[in-house]
């Protein structure tokens, strides 16, 4: 079975095409911003976002002499603000990695306020046929209620968007879950 990253993974293989706008909304240790910015080519663009400047330096690292990925040292709920300083184009995809940055302190988590303004937000620049990938950590504080906001959020959804949750069942423990949105229509 595949874990949830790794289905996020797959799954932007199959919709980020080369010169795609796309947004990493989390960007932890890199994996996810390396690659989409594989993905997207040279010709593309990515927006990663991240409030631990720890993260932003390992990114930064990670995607060394990329110059596709821009990376924003500030929380994904300025997603809006930030883009709009690089002109009005739709996402082709928009990538969100919820919880706490592993080996880091598990005190800064992201918040269920700041994940729905930072959802909101790429909702209404996400293109037709776009794709939201939202791995949630329900099980460590403050995990279960951003996970359980971020599910209520995706079920109110009008019928321009498909949703679909890709739960672990059979396990004990919370596991990590995969929310995926895709614009059907505009």
């Amino acid at each position: 079975m595949l874990r949830a990253t790794e289905l996020a993974h797959l799954l932007m293989r199959q919709a980020v095409k080369p010169g795609d706008r796309v947004v990493d909304a989390t960007v932890g240790n890199g994996h996810d911003t390396l690659l989409l910015a594989e993905l997207v080519g040279p010709q593309g663009r990515v927006f990663g976002f991240d409030i631990q400047y720890a993260a932003i330096a390992s990114t930064a690292e990670r995607v060394k002499g990329l110059a596709q990925v821009t990376l924003v040292h500030a929380g994904h709920e300025t997603l809006e603000e930030n883009l709009a300083l690089h002109g009005d184009q739709k996402l082709a995809a928009v990538m969100f990695n919820l919880g706490y940055l592993p080996g880091a302190s598990k005190d800064i988590i992201t918040r269920e306020q700041t994940t729905l303004a930072a959802l909101e937000q790429a909702l209404a620049r996400l293109a037709i046929h776009g794709l939201v990938t939202l791995v949630l950590y329900p099980g460590h504080p403050g995990g279960d209620e951003e996970a359980a906001a971020v599910r209520t959020c995706a079920q109110t959804l009008s019928g321009d968007f498909a949703v679909n949750r890709h739960a672990r069942i059979n396990s004990s423990e919370p596991a990590p879950e995969l929310l995926t949105i895709e614009r059907l229509r505009a």
